[in-house]
């Protein structure tokens, strides 16, 4: 028998071919041999000839949406741009304050260096110092111990900073202050009331983090939701440490309370004798500080939520943006 067309086979005489892998039969109302085959699209793989199923939040549809396969886990790499240049920066920081420390060190006894304050100058380059080391743990790979020293440093190499300039201006503005009403000099302007005085701050952001750490233990943690875009190729799991945005600003935040009183005694002070020659930089210091730290918070929370460019990026995928925090350095008034 020949057909129509020519041909010698017999047609095919099914409503419905069969559907392929990772598609599912969806039924025709009113003809019960008959279906569509659909698409399991999305995060959904072909549970059965007729259903999808949605993959676990830590699993993405594997190649022909059969079953689920796990998700790529991606972290911040130290050959990745995103983090080599901040790490250079900071390696920059690291040894020129380390290299100021030691010029004072070994001019100490000098009259410039004791007249300068010697005791909170080396504090205040303590601090600078941890500022800049900081930029290391946050590329490092999250564990137990670098997610507890994250939140122990984040914000402590500003507070010792911030400690040693308010306590540093508080003392000109004392001085000055009193001066004009009495020749009778204030208390607690010794360098040994100055370090207890510095330290008494610094230990307010000790005890706050100390109190964190106890009640929430640090820990590494997968964060598979923050870069789960609609294609599911490109899905990725980001390893991380359990500190949101909010909590990383709470870190800093009595830092900026800090920095906010000392910019307070800066002005307060502009009004010293000019020979008086430390005021006036310490001011400038402060001025320029807080518009950069206006800057950086806005921008800091602004760009929270590209997460997901960053890891790309350091995985040879594209895109740019930026997860990681830069904290605004009060050495020299420019994030790292």
């Amino acid at each position: 028998m020949q057909w129509g067309g020519g041909g010698r086979g017999i047609p095919t005489s099914v409503c419905s071919l069969p559907c392929r892998a990772g598609e599912r039969k969806k039924m025709v109302k009113g003809v019960p041999c008959c279906w569509h085959c659909e698409l399991c699209d999305g995060y959904r793989y072909q549970l059965s000839e007729s259903e999808c199923a949605t993959c676990p939040l830590d699993m993405r549809p594997g190649r022909n949406r059969t079953g689920c396969v796990p998700t790529p886990v991606a972290k911040l790499e130290w050959h990745s741009a995103w983090a080599a240049v901040p790490v250079a920066l900071a390696g920059v920081g690291v040894l020129s304050t380390g290299a100021t420390a030691l010029v004072f060190a070994h001019h100490r006894h000098t009259p410039i260096v004791r007249a300068s304050g010697r005791e909170l100058s080396g504090v205040l380059l303590c601090g600078i110092f941890l500022s800049h080391a900081t930029a290391f743990l946050m590329v490092a790979e999250p564990g137990a111990g670098v997610c507890a020293l994250r939140r122990l440093l984040l914000g402590l190499g500003t507070a010792i900073t911030y400690s040693a300039l308010l306590t540093k201006t508080n003392r000109i503005y004392r001085i000055f202050e009193r001066g004009q009403r009495s020749v009778t000099p204030p208390r607690f302007i010794s360098p040994a009331s100055q370090l207890v005085i510095t330290a008494a701050l610094v230990s307010v952001q000790l005890l706050g983090v100390s109190v964190w750490l106890g009640v929430r233990p640090p820990h590494a943690t997968v964060d598979y939701e923050e870069q789960r875009p609609p294609q599911p190729e490109l899905a990725r799991g980001l390893l991380k440490c359990d500190m949101s945005e909010l909590s990383i600003l709470g870190c800093l935040g009595y830092s900026l309370l800090l920095m906010v009183t000392c910019t307070v005694y800066a002005v307060k002070s502009r009004g010293v004798p000019e020979t008086f020659n430390e005021a006036k930089p310490i001011g400038f210091t402060m001025y320029t500080t807080c518009i950069i730290w206006l800057a950086f918070v806005p921008i800091f929370f602004g760009t929270a939520g590209s997460a997901e460019k960053v890891t790309r990026q350091a995985n040879g995928e594209g895109g740019g943006g930026g997860t990681l925090p830069a904290i605004p350095s009060p050495s020299t008034g420019s994030p790292y």
